[in-house]
C-alpha cells in the first residue's frame, strides 16, 4: 500500500508578495504584480512589461559572500524554502536528515549568471569570467544549495520541463515518498528569466504580451483579446511528508496530494495541440492516480498564459475530460496577477491551491472583459469567490509538448 503524502508547509517568493499570506492576501484582492520592467532597460524591446518580484535582498538574507554565490533563481528558491521548512515547524538534524531530500525545478536556471558573465567575457577576456560561473548557472544548484544550506543528506535533484516544470516537481517528490525513499521532501520551483536575453527570445517569439500602455491589463487569460503572456519569476516551495512521519512529529497538515498526471503532447515544441489531447490525457492520468470520479473537483486553477493557443487549447481538455461536468466546475488562471513564472509557475499555483482549500475562498482571473466564444466555461471573473472546496486540479504545460496535473484535497483527520 503507498503512502498517502500530505502537505505541512508553504513558502513563496513572488511579484504579489514574498510570503505566502502577503501573496494570498493580494491574490484574493486581484491585484497585479505587473509593471514596466525595472531590471533593465527596454528601450529596444517591443514587450517592455514583466511581473518583478518587489523588495528582495538576497544580501540582507543571506550575507553579501553568501548572495554572490548564488544566481538570482537560487536565492529565490532558498528563501522560499526556509519559509517553508520554518512554517511546517520542521527540525532538521542528525536522526532525519538522511530522510529529507530536495526537488527544486527551474525552466531556464541560472541564465542570469550566463548572461553576466558572456558580458564580462566578451569585454575584459576569459580569465575575468567568475569562477563561481558554472556551479551558479547549473540547473540543480538550487537544489544543491539548499541541501548545503539545511544539511539535508536525501534525493536531490532539479526537474526541467519548461512551464510544466513546477507541478512535475512536485508530483515527483510525491512519488518518492509514496515509495518510501523519502520521509520528507521540499519541493517547488525558481525562476529568475526577466534578464536581457531571455526577453529578446520571448520577444522575436511573440509569445509575450504588448499592453506597454497598461501593464496591470496585460496578462488577460481567457480573454476575447489577450495577446501573450507576461513574464513573471520567484519561487515557490512545499514541504511535503508521509501523513505517518507528519502525524508522528504533530505538524501542522494543510492539505493531501492526492493525484498527478504527467504526459507528453508529441506535437509541436512550442504550440500546444489545439485540441489540448496532451492535456487532457495528463488530468484524467491525474484522476485515475488520485481514484477520483469528474464530480469530484471543484475547482481547477488552470495553466491559463494569456496566449490564444494555450487558453483555447486548455478549454478544449477540460471539456474533453469533464464533459457538461467542465460547465459546472469554476476555473481561474492566477497568472492573471502573476505573470507567468516558467518553471516556478506551477509551484507557486500549488501553493495558491493549498490556500484554496484552507479558506475555502476561489482566486479569481482578472482582466477578464470580453468573452471568448472558445473560451466558455466560468473563470471566475475579476473577484475571489466563497466556495466549498474539497478536491482542486492545478494544471501546468511547457515547451517540449510537457503536462503536468497534481490534484489536492482538503485534509481532514481520521479520513481515509
Amino acid at each position: 500500500m503507498r503512502k498517502r503524502v500530505v502537505i505541512t508547509g508553504l513558502g513563496a517568493v513572488s511579484p504579489v508578495g514574498n510570503d505566502v499570506n502577503t501573496l494570498w492576501k493580494n491574490i484574493l484582492a486581484g491585484r497585479s504584480g505587473v509593471g514596466l520592467i525595472t531590471h533593465f532597460d527596454t528601450a529596444e524591446y517591443k514587450s517592455k512589461i514583466a511581473a518583478e518580484v518587489k523588495g528582495f535582498d538576497g544580501a540582507a538574507l543571506f550575507g553579501n559572500r553568501e548572495a554572490r554565490r548564488m544566481d538570482r533563481f537560487t536565492q529565490f528558491g532558498l528563501a522560499a524554502t526556509l519559509q517553508a521548512v520554518e512554517a511546517a515547524r520542521l527540525q532538521i538534524d542528525d536522526t532525519n536528515r538522511d530522510r529529507i531530500g530536495v526537488i527544486l525545478g527551474t525552466g531556464i536556471g541560472g541564465m542570469g549568471t550566463l548572461w553576466e558573465n558572456m558580458l564580462i567575457f566578451m569585454e575584459r577576456g576569459p580569465m575575468r569570467v567568475s569562477p563561481f560561473m558554472v556551479p551558479m548557472m547549473l540547473p540543480d544548484s538550487g537544489a544543491g544549495m539548499i541541501a548545503i544550506h539545511l544539511g539535508v543528506r536525501g534525493p536531490n535533484m532539479a526537474v526541467v520541463t519548461a512551464c510544466a516544470t513546477g507541478t512535475n516537481a512536485v508530483g515527483e517528490a510525491t512519488e518518492l515518498i509514496r515509495r518510501g525513499q523519502a520521509d520528507v521532501m521540499l519541493t517547488g520551483g525558481s525562476e529568475a528569466a526577466i534578464i536581457p536575453l531571455a526577453m529578446a527570445g520571448m520577444n522575436v517569439m511573440t509569445a509575450l504580451s504588448m499592453r506597454n500602455d497598461a501593464p496591470a491589463q496585460a496578462s488577460r487569460p481567457f480573454d476575447l483579446h489577450r495577446d501573450g503572456f507576461v513574464m513573471g519569476e520567484g519561487a515557490a516551495v512545499l514541504v511535503l511528508e508521509s501523513l505517518d512521519h507528519a502525524r508522528e512529529r504533530s505538524a501542522p497538515i494543510l492539505a493531501e496530494v492526492c493525484g498527478y498526471g504527467a504526459t507528453n503532447d508529441a506535437y509541436h515544441i512550442s504550440a500546444p495541440a489545439e485540441n489540448g489531447a496532451g492535456a487532457a490525457l495528463c488530468m484524467r492520468n491525474a484522476l485515475m492516480d488520485g481514484d477520483l470520479a469528474v464530480n469530484q473537483i471543484d475547482y481547477i486553477n488552470a495553466h491559463g498564459t494569456s496566449t490564444p493557443l494555450n487558453d483555447k487549447s486548455e478549454t478544449a481538455a477540460i471539456k474533453t475530460v469533464f464533459a457538461e461536468q467542465a460547465y459546472r466546475i469554476p476555473v481561474s488562471s492566477t497568472k492573471s496577477m502573476t505573470g507567468h513564472l516558467l518553471g516556478a509557475s506551477g509551484a507557486l499555483e500549488a501553493v495558491i491551491c493549498v490556500m484554496t482549500l484552507l479558506k475555502q475562498v476561489l482566486p479569481p482571473t482578472i482582466n477578464y472583459e470580453t468573452p471568448d466564444p472558445a473560451c466558455d466555461l466560468d473563470y471566475v471573473p475579476n473577484q475571489s469567490r466563497p466556495a466549498a472546496v474539497e478536491h482542486v486540479m492545478s494544471n501546468s504545460f511547457g515547451f517540449g509538448g510537457h503536462n503536468a496535473t497534481i490534484i489536492l484535497s482538503r485534509y481532514v483527520e481520521g479520513v481515509q
